[in-house]
Formats: C-alpha cells, structure tokens, sequence
C-alpha cells in the first residue's frame, strides 16, 4: 500500500513538474518567423554590450503588461563575445522555467540588463553611474508559454522582442557637491557666530 501511495504521488510530482510553460531565451533566434535579432547596446547606442560585464535577466507576469513583473529562478547570463557581442550566452539551454505557469498559457515578458558591478537591475538604476536597460521601454509583451507537453512543443519564442540601448544613472556634477559643501560649511560657521 505505501509502495503504490508513494509512486502515485511521484507520477502527480513528475505531471506537475511538465506542465510548467517554458520561454524560449534568446535574443537572436533565426528558428522562429518572424526571426528574433534584437541585440543590446551601450549608452552610445552603437557600442554592442560584450563579456560577463553586462547581464541580462528574463521576467515574465501572469497579470498583465503593466503588472509585476517576476524574474526567472534561473541565473542573470552573462554577454557572449568575438562573433557574438550583443547577444547574451543563455547557457546550456535556452528553455527558462516559468514558475506556477502553464505550458500554453499567455505571459507578458521583459528582458532587463544592467552592468554587473552595480550588483543587481535595481542597485544599476539609483547607483551614479550605473547602466541598465528594459525591452520594450519597460512594458511587457505577451506571448504564449511551450513546455513539454503532450504532445511536446517548444518554448514559447520572446516575439516583438527589439534591441535596446542601455540607460545611465545620472552622476551629480563636481561643482553642485562642492557648493553643497561650501553651503553647509557657511551655515555651521554661521550657527556658531
């Protein structure tokens, strides 16, 4: 009796496991019509981001394009370099787990890149100096979820995916520091008057 309750609860574990729907990650994806090329630039907007200076994180919400949007437990990628700057290196495999979703449902997606020593997406944008950057100008976009099915299909492609070009955080110029400075030092050798 308990060999059977435990390879039933194994077969539910392992059915719930496969239906989870998957997002195909890959910025350059020529597999899928129309074809995906939608490489990251540096604040110049010329300048295509390369190395592990640079990472790049998948999003997705259930609730819309203007919801919150939740990163994938898989870890930021890194950049690819020589032939393929612009383009971050998903691994392994491109195929991201999307928690608690459906294989087949709708999702909205955003792509979210930020420089590396900044330390996460949301550090990048209030450190002075950091550089970040959002797909689509921060708005979701909505696609259909793969997963391996029955029958399987394939991850569901990040279509209307465009490239984009990184953002910086304003740095405060040196002379409004120093008149901060100057300021607070007149205001204490006034208080002690």
């Amino acid at each position: 009796m308990k060999q059977r309750l435990v390879g039933v609860l194994c077969l539910i574990t392992a059915v719930g496991a496969f239906a989870q729907g998957q997002l195909d990650f890959r910025n350059r994806n020529a597999t899928v019509t129309p074809i995906i090329d939608a490489p990251i630039t540096d604040i110049d907007g010329t300048t295509k981001l390369s190395g592990a200076g640079f990472l790049a994180q998948l999003y997705f919400s259930t609730t819309g394009a203007s919801g919150s949007f939740t990163a994938v437990t898989d870890p930021a990628a890194p950049f690819r370099t020589g032939a393929g700057v612009g383009y971050w290196d998903y691994g392994a495999d491109f195929a991201r787990t999307l928690p608690a979703v459906v294989a087949g449902s709708s999702v909205w997606f955003l792509v979210r890149v930020w420089d590396a020593a900044s330390g996460s997406f949301a550090a990048a944008k209030t450190t002075p100096g950091g550089k970040w950057g959002e797909s689509n100008n921060g708005i979701g976009q909505s696609v259909i979820t793969g997963g391996p099915t029955t029958p399987p299909s394939a991850p569901g492609a990040l279509i209307g995916l465009t490239g984009f070009k990184l953002n910086q955080t304003a740095v405060p110029e040196p002379s409004t520091i120093a008149l901060g400075v100057l300021g607070a030092a007149a205001l204490l050798l006034r208080r002690r008057k």
